[in-house]
């Protein structure tokens, strides 16, 4: 977990560097409109889709995660000297930073996977709070860098590109020499069983994995994305330009200081409520934007609570969904979830953009923010909180609140698990995946 931290907080001093500059390298530089560069900002989050459950099915099936995860990463540092290639040549740009997020699906499941299967499923919340807060003090520190180079060079972005090229190479290096795998252990008497996309498909069969997907995807859908927020801060506050690679320091810190507290408050109190919770911090951030005020007051208010946004979702959710997940198809199950989200973000940037050319900045984030208030009341229902509430308490039975309802509910509970596979934990999704592998079988005979 240490050693994967410290390569996130590498590779994340290069990606962040490119992040901190690309929306005003783009809109100031290139000068694109609002609506090109939403198109643009959504391949850059939504294009992993295409490769997250390819990539989390390769490591899974062959069991070779660091593997996997490696690739990627290295892609991505290849990329950051594609950067210098494309030039002003916006279609060239967009094919390069399609494939530096090619890199980031490849490795990110494959990486989640390798935290959550070296964490017990008690303490997977801290796990992931204590990556994310490594991964997050190389997003504090890129912004900086950036900063500080075009500080030196003014306007020679370039010279970003070539640095954080030279950062992320040595982040691979670091994956290489540091991090080690445990395999997942064969079946007793017999080899193992290599892990199909079929199998991943049919984790979608259990009820509490299917919900916590539709949700996350919903939310995904009507999020505002970093690069917008830190535009609205430019228009609505003034923000001066040669400070705008800054304000991703504000988001940076908050989520360094509360990610590993988030990831304890999850494991203790749900890891479900903390997710819901942070999207209500982003809500009540984004209306800060509204109000007649001025100076660096709303600056330091709406970054923090999207701090609070991401430390309260972002490794959050992966320790919800992780120990739902068998052993041996964890990649692929964490990959499914983080490829519709990838989906959801992509349409979302797009119709920002669209709206925001259409109707003015003002309009489209009054529309964006009842989308997302909506959409978090639907998640609370949407939610499967009793289901998380039993594994937090360490029963695979009902929970205290169930055992309130009568015995005919809890005699129907038990027989609808046992005719859908849909029970508690990580064995109901085992017998899922077990059940539709009988039966491929039984159809093929």
């Amino acid at each position: 977990m240490l050693a994967l931290g410290s390569v996130s907080l590498v590779t994340d001093i290069s990606s962040e560097m490119i992040t901190a500059v690309l929306p005003m390298y783009v809109i100031f530089t290139l000068g694109l409109s609002p609506l090109q560069f939403g198109a643009l900002n959504g391949m850059y989050v939504g294009v992993t889709a295409l490769v997250r459950v390819a990539g989390g099915h390769a490591a899974d099936r062959w069991q070779r995660r660091k593997l996997v995860a490696g690739g990627g990463y290295a892609l991505s540092a290849v990329c950051k000297l594609g950067l210098l290639a494309a030039g002003s040549s916006v279609p060239v740009l967009g094919a390069v930073i399609a494939a530096d997020r090619t890199g980031k699906g490849l490795r990110t499941g494959p990486r989640d996977a390798l935290i959550s299967l070296s964490s017990t499923p008690q303490t997977l919340g801290r796990s992931f709070g204590v990556h994310r807060a490594l991964d997050t003090v190389g997003a504090f520190l890129g912004p900086l860098v950036a900063f500080a180079l075009l500080l030196a060079t003014p306007g020679r972005y370039d010279t970003v590109f070539v640095v954080s090229f030279g950062i992320a190479a040595l982040g691979v290096l670091m994956l290489v020499l540091l991090v080690r795998e445990r395999r997942t252990p064969a079946p007793a008497g017999g080899p193992a069983e290599r892990a199909g996309l079929r199998d991943v498909l049919a984790l979608l069969r259990h009820r509490a994995y299917l919900r916590v997907g539709l949700a996350a995807v919903l939310l995904s859908a009507v999020v505002i994305g970093d690069s917008f927020v830190y535009l609205l801060l430019q228009e609505r506050l003034g923000v001066p330009e040669q400070y705008f690679p800054l304000l991703p320091l504000g988001t940076a810190g908050g989520y360094l200081l509360l990610a590993v507290p988030m990831g304890r408050l999850a494991d203790r109190v749900g890891r479900l409520r903390v997710f819901a919770a942070g999207h209500v911090a982003l809500l009540a951030g984004c209306l800060l934007l509204f109000l007649p005020w001025g100076g660096i007051a709303p600056i330091v208010a709406v970054l923090a609570l999207h701090g609070v946004f991401y430390a309260s979702t972002d490794g959050v959710l992966m320790a919800a969904v992780g120990p739902m997940v068998p052993e041996r198809l964890r990649a692929g199950g964490l990959s499914l979830i983080q490829t519709a989200q990838s989906v959801a973000a992509l349409a979302a940037s797009v119709l920002f953009g669209a709206c925001w050319s259409l109707w003015g900045l003002r309009t489209a984030l009054a529309a964006a923010l009842v989308a997302l208030a909506v959409a978090s009341a639907l998640a609370v229902w949407i939610l499967p909180w009793r289901t998380e509430r039993r594994g937090l308490d360490g029963t695979a039975g009902t929970d205290r609140a169930d055992r309130a309802d009568s015995a005919d509910s809890a005699d129907s509970s038990a027989g609808n698990a046992e005719d859908t596979g849909t029970g508690t934990g990580t064995e109901a999704v085992a017998g899922a995946v077990a059940g539709d592998r009988e039966n491929s079988e039984g159809n093929a005979e």
